[in-house]
């Protein structure tokens, strides 16, 4: 009988990725520089195998790698996953990112997929800073009347060490649900890691040619991720397009309250887009972004003194395959 379930079995494998590069100008602060930018370009495998009854194994190990200079190695730290579905839903095992960020922001990200200089820099998750995308056990739900939701807890994997009493050895913990009804979707997440938070809200919405989203995040931070526990703060963010044949224009901003114990710690972001697809899988773009910080603040990966604010120029090609 085992034979000849593994010979009735049927499995496939897809190899897919993605390629978007731009050349930039960035202004730092008073500094400005020139260059050509990588935006997650990465390469991924994925799998699954019928066993039968409507039960399936899967896998998904994706790896990001440096489109402006060849840069690696491949390693699957974006994602390396192997699952179980049926009609009980899917568990999941191993390193992929929360789903309460794509169930949010990352949902209405819609001018460049929330990658490269224009990403939502605003957005903040304690906990996926905290314990990172590792050692996780997911569980989604079946999709019930357009609705479905996954949870997830991510293991510290941290053993007690006595020379070390204030070391952090805490799971993380993250929730997500989605709703999805033709022209309206709507998502939630929220995630919890050593008395820090997140909950988010998001809608969006298409009436003809124009698509409008939004969403609105709750944090709270209280340990040294953020100084000596930044309090509590606000966040939210509009994103809209037009669509005209193969043109998409793209506006989206972002308002980032102050944090409740960090004096002029808000900031804001904002961005213009235009993509033009030449095809389904490849688009050329281009798109001004600008991020303005209080002198507490210091949001984007580039921005290394409170206060400086940044802002790019971009021209980029994006090919999946």
């Amino acid at each position: 009988v085992c034979g000849t379930s593994a010979v009735m079995a049927q499995s496939s494998v897809t190899i897919y990725g993605r390629v978007n590069t731009t050349i930039e100008q960035q202004k730092l602060g008073d500094n400005k520089a020139t260059g050509v930018a990588n935006n997650n370009s990465r390469i991924g495998f994925k799998g699954v195998e019928d066993l039968g009854n409507g039960l399936k194994a899967g896998f998904q190990l994706e790896a990001g790698f440096g489109s402006d200079d060849g840069s690696g190695p491949l390693t699957f730290k974006r994602q390396s996953e192997v699952n179980l579905s049926g009609n009980f839903g899917m568990v999941r095992l191993g390193n992929f990112y929360p789903e309460s960020y794509y169930a949010t922001s990352d949902y209405i990200g819609m001018h460049n997929h929330e990658t490269g200089s224009s990403s939502d820099v605003l957005y903040y998750d304690a906990a996926w800073n905290g314990n990172g995308t590792g050692n996780k056990v997911a569980y989604r739900t079946p999709t019930f009347n357009n609705f479905w939701a996954e949870g997830s807890v991510s293991f510290h994997e941290k053993a007690k060490d006595p020379a070390k009493p204030n070391e952090v050895r805490k799971n993380a913990y993250d929730l997500a649900a989605n709703y999805n009804n033709g022209p309206l979707s709507l998502g939630a997440g929220y995630s919890y890691w050593n008395s820090n938070y997140q909950a988010a809200l998001r809608g969006l919405y298409t009436f003809g040619q124009f698509t409008v989203g939004a969403y609105y995040q709750r944090n709270k931070d209280d340990n040294a991720i953020l100084g000596a526990g930044a309090g509590t703060r606000n966040n939210f963010r509009l994103s809209g397009m037009y669509v005209l044949n193969a043109s998409e224009f793209h506006v989206n901003v972002g308002r980032a309250n102050s944090w409740s114990k960090v004096d002029d710690s808000a900031a804001t972001q904002w961005t213009l887009g235009y993509n033009y697809n030449l095809s389904k899988r490849t688009k050329v773009y281009t798109y001004y972004t600008k991020v303005n910080n209080k002198k507490g603040a210091s949001y984007h990966d580039n921005v290394q003194n409170n206060g400086d604010d940044f802002s790019s120029f971009a021209l980029g090609v994006r090919h999946n395959f």
